[in-house]
């Protein structure tokens, strides 16, 4: 059985500091202990969890150590992208916050998260799933089946 589970509304802002997390980690230039981004971000978060039904989902694992707070999360949207010979349906899963806190590392917490997420891509036709891993990432996305794609990536900051 999982410990994992879906992220409520009361989660977000537990959600929001486990982003925080994944940033500092990575060492995200801009973003590295940044915090006052959140207090924007907390009620459309809490809005989007609170969709039962909606194209964003995140799952948790509460911390063994800390009542009230979030030791992992794995958060996600399905996109609809016009159908190709591969995905006729064009439902496109994006994997875009994987954390962990430091001190819980190492105990399958972000896998139970992403397993649980891949479930909730699956349950809605979902074609592929897209993420972004860093190099010490990479051995459970793969251990998950997730290859590197050869297509090059480009971003615009509008």
């Amino acid at each position: 059985m999982s410990l994992a589970r879906r992220a409520t509304p009361e989660d977000a802002t537990e959600v929001l500091r486990l982003r925080q997390v994944m940033f500092d980690s990575l060492g995200r230039l801009g973003a590295s202990g940044a915090t006052g981004w959140q207090a924007e971000s907390l009620p459309l978060v809490r809005e989007r969890l609170a969709e039962a039904d909606g194209d964003f989902a995140a799952f948790v694992v509460e911390s063994p150590e800390r009542p009230g707070g979030l030791a992992a999360l794995a958060a996600g949207t399905v996109d609809y992208r016009v159908g190709s010979p591969r995905d006729p349906r064009g439902r496109v899963g994006t994997v875009f916050s994987v954390a962990t806190d430091p001190d819980a590392r190492r105990r399958g917490y972000a896998r139970m998260c992403v397993e649980e997420l891949l479930a909730w891509f699956r349950a809605r036709g979902t074609g592929h799933v897209l993420l972004t891993a860093s190099p010490d990432a990479q051995p459970l996305y793969e251990a998950l089946g997730f290859t590197r794609d050869p297509d090059p990536s480009m971003r615009l900051l509008l």
